[in-house]
C-alpha cells in the first residue's frame, strides 16, 4: 500500500457522505465487530471497511481504492480460510448487507445479491421447491463460493454451482458496471466461473434452478477399524453410483447429543448421504456400504433439502480456530488409504478429513469451458483441523500439514481454490492448469494494474 496523501482524512470523510452504507475506521465502537470472519485465526486490522447498501456504494469503494493504491480486499460471508475477506491497513469492501434474493419460479431461476449466504438462497428458493448447488454450511457466503467453483449434495446431479451461474453483474477496476454471460463479455464470464474474485466485485448472480424438495439424507458411521475397507469399497462403488446418489467421506470424532453417549468422542469414518430419488428406494442405496462393514451408528431419513443444508451449521459456528488444506483426488490408491488410516486419530473434537464427489454431472463440462480446470477428478478433498481453543492453534495446524503432505503425492497437483490457504503461486498455477495462461490473459483486460490481488491471485499478462 502506497502512503496516504495528507488530505486523505478529508477525502475519506468525502466517501463517506457519499454512501448508503457505513464507513468503519478503527476508532469505532463497531470496528472489531465489523473485522471478525468466520476464521478467529485471522487477525487483521484495515483502515477503512466500506459496508456497501448497494451497487452505487461498491463503484464508489473501488474508485477510492483505485485512486489512493490501497490494498483492496472484497467479503462476501466472510468464510474464506486465509482470510483474504481482510486486509491489514487498505480497505475491505463488504458486501454483507446485499441480502436480497429474487426468485422466477417459471423460469426456474434466481438473481442472487452476493452479501446472500447460502442459508438466505435456500430460503428463498425452498419456498417454490426449487435449489441450486451450493455448499454444506448454510452460513457460506454465495460470493466467495461461487466464484471458487462450488460444489455440494447437489453436484453429481447438477454439476459445480459455476455450472449453474447463467450471468453476473460485476464492477471492474475502472469502476465500470458489466452484464457478464455467454453471451455479452463472455471471455469475462469464463474467468468468473472458477476464477476466484480476480476481476472485479460481482454485485448480482443469475442461477438456474432446479426441482429439489424433500431429500433423503444423513450420517453413517463405522468403526476407525473399518476405515480401509470402507475407503476401498467406496473408490469402486461411487464412480458406477446413480447421480442421484451423493455420499461424501469422512474421518470425524463422534460429538455429543443427539448422537448416543456411548459413541461419544470416538474416531470413526462415515459417509454423509444425500438421495434424490424415491424414498423407497434408499435401502437398496445405502445396503452395499452396510455389506462391508457393520455401522455402529446410522441416521437417514427424508427431510427438507434446507433441512440438510443446515445440518453442519450447529457443529461449526462462526469463531472456531480453523487451518485447512486441499487437493483434488482422481484415485484412491491403497498407498493413499494407508495414509487416510495413519492420520485417522484426529487432534481435535472439529477436525476432519472429507472426500466430495465431484465427478457426475461434472464430467460432463470441458476442462477448457470454465477457469475450473479438473473435471476429470473425482473427488475435492479438504483435511479442515479446527478447534475454538487459540491455544490448539499449533496442534492442529501441523496435523493437517502432515496429514496433507502425507497424502499429496497420491493426489493431483491442483486444489479447489477455496479449500487453500495462501500457498503461493505455483500453487494457483498448478489449480489452472492449463487455463492459467487465458486467465492472465482476461486479467490484463479487465484488471491491468492487479488491484484485485488480494485473493488467490492470477497475476495480468505481461
Amino acid at each position: 500500500m502506497t502512503t496516504a496523501p495528507t488530505d486523505y482524512d478529508a477525502e475519506i470523510e468525502r466517501l463517506e457522505g457519499t454512501l448508503r452504507g457505513e464507513l468503519i475506521r478503527p476508532d469505532d465502537p463497531t470496528f472489531d465487530e465489523a473485522r471478525t470472519i468466520y476464521n478467529a485465526m485471522i487477525d487483521k486490522r484495515p483502515d477503512a471497511i466500506v459496508t456497501c447498501a448497494s451497487v452505487a456504494d461498491v463503484i464508489a469503494a473501488v474508485d477510492f481504492g483505485r485512486e489512493h493504491d490501497l490494498d483492496t480486499a472484497i467479503r462476501s460471508g466472510g468464510h474464506n480460510g486465509p482470510g483474504l475477506s481482510l486486509v491489514d491497513e487498505g480497505m475491505v469492501i463488504d458486501l454483507s448487507e446485499m441480502t436480497s434474493v429474487r426468485v422466477d419460479p417459471d423460469a426456474r431461476t434466481a438473481r442472487v445479491e452476493p452479501g446472500c449466504t447460502w442459508g438466505d438462497v435456500d430460503h428463498a428458493t425452498q419456498a417454490f421447491g426449487l435449489a441450486t448447488v451450493s455448499g454444506v454450511i448454510s452460513t457460506t457466503g454465495v460470493g466467495g463460493l461461487t466464484l471458487g467453483g462450488g460444489h455440494g449434495y447437489l453436484t453429481r446431479k447438477h454439476g459445480l454451482t459455476i455450472d449453474n451461474l447463467l450471468s453476473a453483474d460485476i464492477v471492474l477496476a475502472d469502476g465500470r458496471l458489466l452484464h457478464a454471460s455467454e453471451d455479452e463479455h463472455p471471455d469475462l464470464f469464463w474467468a468468473l466461473r472458477g476464477g476466484g474474485g480476480n476481476f472485479g466485485v460481482v454485485t448480482s448472480f443469475e442461477f438456474e434452478l432446479h426441482p429439489v424438495e424433500t431429500v433423503v439424507a444423513g450420517p453413517m458411521f463405522w468403526r476407525i477399524e473399518d476405515l480401509e475397507a470402507i475407503m476401498r469399497w467406496y473408490r469402486e462403488w461411487l464412480p458406477q453410483a446413480p447421480e442421484d446418489v451423493y455420499a461424501f467421506y469422512m474421518t470425524a470424532e463422534v460429538p455429543g447429543d443427539p448422537f448416543p453417549e456411548a459413541l461419544h468422542g470416538e474416531n470413526v469414518c462415515g459417509l454423509m448421504w444425500c438421495y434424490l430419488g424415491p424414498e423407497d428406494r434408499i435401502e437398496e442405496v445405502v445396503q452395499p456400504a452396510r455389506n462391508v462393514a457393520d455401522p455402529v451408528f446410522e441416521h437417514i431419513e427424508a427431510m427438507p433439502y434446507s433441512a440438510l443444508q443446515i445440518m453442519f451449521d450447529d457443529l461449526y459456528p462462526p469463531g472456531d480456530q480453523w487451518y485447512w488444506k486441499g487437493d483434488f483426488v482422481r484415485d484412491l490408491s491403497d498407498d493413499a488409504i494407508a495414509e487416510h488410516r495413519r492420520f485417522a486419530e484426529v487432534p481435535t473434537p472439529k477436525s476432519s478429513m472429507h472426500l466430495y464427489p465431484i465427478d457426475g454431472a461434472v464430467h460432463r463440462v470441458g476442462p477448457d469451458e470454465t477457469a475450473w480446470n479438473y473435471r476429470d477428478a473425482n473427488w475435492s478433498m479438504v483435511i479442515v483441523g479446527v478447534d475454538p481453543d487459540p491455544a490448539n492453534r499449533e496442534k492442529l495446524t501441523d496435523w493437517t500439514r502432515n496429514y496433507w503432505q502425507a497424502v499429496h503425492d497420491h493426489s493431483e497437483d491442483g486444489a479447489y481454490v477455496n479449500f487453500m490457504m495462501e500457498e503461493g503461486q505455483d500453487r494457483i498455477r498448478a489449480t489452472y492448469g492449463d487455463n492459467y495462461d487465458r486467465l492472465q490473459e482476461i486479467k490484463a483486460k479487465y484488471d491491468p494494474d492487479n488491484f484485485f490481488h488480494v485473493n488467490q491471485n492470477v497475476e495480468p499478462a505481461p
